[in-house]
C-alpha cells in the first residue's frame, strides 16, 4: 500500500471517529431537549419546587445556580489571574515552580466529590458555616481555581515575545507591560476560559450535595437584606442548585410529576451549558477581532 493510499485511509478513519462523536454528542442533546423542553415554560422557571404535589418548578434552583456561579466567580478569577500571571510572568524556572504547577495539576485532576467531601470537613464542620451558599461557593472555588489558573498562564504565554520586548523598549516597567500590552492581548483567551469555567461550575453537582446542602428554602425576593434568613442573598442559607436538584429528584423524588420535572430542569441546564459554551466562542472571536483590527 503506497503512503496516498495511507493517508486517504488514516483521514477517513478520524472522520468517521470525528463523526461519530458528533452524533453521540447529537443524539443526548437532542433526546434530552425533545423529552424537557415540551415541559418548560414561564411557570416552570418561576415557580417554587414541592416536594409532594404536582405542578412544582424550579425557580429557587435557577436563582441559586446563578447566585453560586456569580459568587464562585468574584472569588476564584481575581486568585487565578493573580497566580497565572505570577507563573507566566514572575516565576522562575526553578523546582518550586515545577512543584506549584503540579499542585495545580493534581487539584484540577480530583473528583469533584472529593472536593465535596473535604469542603464539608472543612467549611461546614470545622468552621461550623453549616450547609451554605457560602460553603458551596468555597468549595467550587477549589473545582474551579487551578482551571482558570492554567488558563490565564496559557492565554498569556500564547502572547508573542515581541509584544514584550517592545515594552520594555517603550521604557514601560514590567508590571505596566504586562498590564496594558500583554493582558489586553490575552483576554479573548481569558473571557473563553471564564466562560467555559462557568459552565462547568453551573452543572456540577457533587460538591454541592456536601457543601451547599439538598434543600432549598422558601425565599423572599422582595427581601434583598443579606441578614435576613428569608433573603436571597443570605450567604448562611441551604441552596440547592439545578443539578442537585435533578439528581435529588431522580433518586428520592415522591412528587406525581417527578419524571416531567426531571426532564424539563435536565432540558434548562442543557441550554444553560450551551449558551455558556457558544457565548465564548462569540466572545473570545469578538474580542479577538476588536483589539487586533482584524476582520
Amino acid at each position: 500500500m503506497n503512503t496516498k493510499k495511507v493517508n486517504k485511509l488514516a483521514l477517513g478513519v478520524i472522520k468517521l471517529i470525528a463523526g461519530i462523536v458528533v452524533l453521540i454528542l447529537a443524539f443526548l442533546i437532542g433526546r434530552i431537549l425533545l423529552n424537557g423542553l415540551p415541559h418548560v415554560s414561564w411557570h416552570f422557571l418561576t415557580t417554587p419546587s414541592r416536594s409532594f404535589t404536582a405542578g412544582g418548578g424550579i425557580g429557587i434552583q435557577l436563582f441559586n445556580s446563578f447566585y453560586l456561579l456569580v459568587l464562585t466567580l468574584l472569588i476564584s478569577f481575581p486568585l487565578s489571574l493573580g497566580a497565572g500571571i505570577y507563573l507566566a510572568e514572575y516565576a522562575p524556572k526553578n523546582r518550586a515552580t515545577e512543584t506549584v504547577r503540579m499542585a495545580i495539576e493534581v487539584l484540577s485532576s480530583l473528583p469533584s466529590v472529593v472536593v465535596g467531601l473535604f469542603g464539608f470537613l472543612l467549611f461546614v464542620v470545622q468552621f461550623k458555616m453549616g450547609f451554605s451558599i457560602i460553603s458551596g461557593a468555597i468549595a467550587l472555588t477549589f473545582f474551579n481555581l487551578p482551571l482558570l489558573t492554567r488558563n490565564v498562564e496559557d492565554s498569556l504565554n500564547n502572547v508573542p515575545k515581541l509584544q514584550r520586548e517592545a515594552g520594555l523598549a517603550l521604557g514601560l516597567s514590567k508590571w505596566h507591560t504586562v498590564i496594558k500590552i500583554i493582558l489586553p492581548e490575552a483576554l479573548p483567551g481569558i473571557i473563553t476560559g471564564i466562560v467555559l469555567c462557568a459552565g462547568r461550575v453551573f452543572g456540577e453537582a457533587a460538591a454541592l450535595i456536601y457543601t451547599a446542602g439538598q434543600s432549598a428554602t422558601n425565599i423572599d425576593f422582595m427581601n434583598w437584606n443579606p441578614f435576613s434568613e428569608s433573603s436571597p442573598l443570605n450567604l448562611f442559607r441551604p441552596a440547592e442548585t439545578l443539578a442537585v436538584h435533578i439528581w435529588k429528584i431522580n433518586s428520592e423524588g415522591i412528587m406525581p410529576d417527578a419524571e416531567q420535572i426531571s426532564a424539563g430542569a435536565s432540558a434548562v441546564l442543557i441550554v444553560a451549558v450551551l449558551i455558556f459554551n457558544l457565548s465564548a466562542r462569540y466572545l473570545g472571536n469578538r474580542l479577538y477581532k476588536r483589539l487586533t483590527a482584524s476582520k
